[in-house]
């Protein structure tokens, strides 16, 4: 990564009196969005393409046969949809502020809730002004523009998808900065090679997070399935999917390992929640405007319970309570003899197998319905002795957290580097910095 406070400054600047941009050289225009592009309010009616396009934040707008686009649901009727062509900036305007906008590669339909802009000037470089519009920079400076706030509670408990609309009317009023074409194709060019770096660099580490979690579910599956001693004589389980155990460890079901609690709510509590990431809580009621509950919807939960996810188990949503409060009735709020931390890997490892995908007809794709106690009820664990249970859980506790800590780092360094993807993109589109190859007259 380069230095930014070190990157050559232009000789002189002016106020663009834009909030988002500041200041700009002084050698730059300033000219209304309008003056650069045009909005494309091509119909699709009479039906001109079957190719719909999709517009996520992650991938920018794929094809909608392509897999893992994201997007907006294809609709049936192909005439309530508009036209984009290659090189069109297409932007959904319910989404815009956090990111929903890039440059179309392709010819097709596209949702009726996307703008799509498109310049014939010979002085704008589109490939520049998409680096604009992907800015947050500039995308933060939509947010006074933004009317009507959809704010939905996900399953960990964080708000999250904030949908505001964006008007082409307002848009219109935007100016960006007009460097002369030259220098367009200069700060494209060095975006293009430094943005590269960045992602090989944030890959490597999205890999390096993957290798960790992969070994983590390999210790764990071994630890729960093997125990601690490889020498330990084995015996056939008798279940297709584990194979051999140690021989003196026995097979139970969850209803006689388990006891399920039925525990009243504890009234104006911390709310728990049960996820693949573990249990966390929000903080405060959880009927204050944000999802409507009644007193049926929720139970006590204690710290120390053992929470099992009826709906998301297969997903990993199984975790020791660290919190006291409420949490949902589709969670299973269960006690037990036995090492509660140990269970709790042991069912962990059920979902890395996919076991409870394969042992369930789930209500819907990827998911496995087990809100039915007795349906869970009857899977199988396994059962150690109590004092292999204690060690087994010790050890796993110990190198989780290794990992963990090594992912958690990883996790900060794709934070920096994004920021500084960012932040790089936002000087050089605003000529905050000055790139190689620019001569200023």
């Amino acid at each position: 990564m380069i230095d930014l406070a070190n990157v050559p400054k232009y000789k002189s600047y002016k106020e663009s009196g834009e909030e988002w941009i500041g200041s700009i050289p002084t050698n730059w225009e300033l000219v209304p969005i309008r003056a650069i592009f045009k909005f494309r309010n091509e119909k699709n009616d009479p039906v001109k393409t079957e190719n719909i396009l999709s517009l996520s934040i992650a991938h920018g707008v794929t094809e909608y046969s392509e897999e893992g686009r994201g997007g907006n649901k294809r609709k049936d009727d192909l005439s309530a949809y508009k036209i984009a062509h290659p090189k069109d900036i297409v932007m959904n305007s319910m989404n815009v502020i956090v990111g929903a906008v890039g440059m179309s590669k392709y010819y097709g339909a596209i949702s009726p809730v996307y703008y799509a802009l498109y310049t014939q000037k010979d002085d704008a470089l589109v490939e520049y002004y998409e680096k604009i519009f992907l800015n947050e920079g500039f995308q933060r400076g939509l947010l006074k523009f933004g009317k009507g706030i959809l704010i939905k509670l996900s399953g960990t408990g964080k708000l999250n998808t904030i949908r505001m609309k964006v008007s082409t009317n307002d848009l219109k009023t935007l100016y960006f900065p007009k460097p002369p074409i030259a220098e367009q194709k200069l700060i494209y060019s060095f975006l293009e090679n430094k943005i590269s770096q960045i992602d090989e660099a944030i890959g490597i580490k999205k890999r390096q997070i993957e290798l960790l979690k992969e070994r983590s579910q390999v210790i764990i599956q071994n630890a729960v399935t093997q125990g601690l001693e490889p020498s330990t004589l084995k015996k056939e389980s008798g279940i297709q999917w584990l194979g051999e155990i140690p021989s003196h460890w026995k097979i139970a079901l969850a209803k006689h390992s388990l006891q399920k609690l039925e525990r009243p709510r504890k009234q104006n509590g911390d709310t728990v929640i049960c996820s693949n990431h573990g249990c966390t809580k929000l903080l405060g009621d959880v009927n204050q405007g944000l999802v409507s509950l009644t007193q049926h919807d929720y139970q006590g939960v204690n710290e120390g319970d053992l929470l099992v996810h009826g709906m998301d188990a297969w997903h990993g949503a199984i975790a020791i309570s660290k919190h006291s409060g409420d949490c949902t009735s589709v969670v299973h709020v269960c006690d037990s003899k036995h090492n509660k931390g140990f269970i709790a890997y042991f069912l962990k490892m059920l979902a890395i197998m996919n076991v409870y995908k394969v042992i369930s007809n789930g209500v819907r794709q990827n998911t496995s319905d087990f809100r039915s106690w007795s349906k869970f009820g009857d899977i199988e664990i396994l059962i150690p002795p109590r004092d292999e249970q204690d060690a087994i859980e010790s050890f796993l506790d110990q190198q989780i957290s290794k990992t963990e800590q090594a992912i958690s780092l990883a996790e900060q360094q794709i934070i920096k580097l994004k920021e500084y993807k960012a932040t790089l993109i936002d000087k050089a589109v605003t000529g905050k910095i000055k790139v190689p190859g620019v001569i200023e007259g």
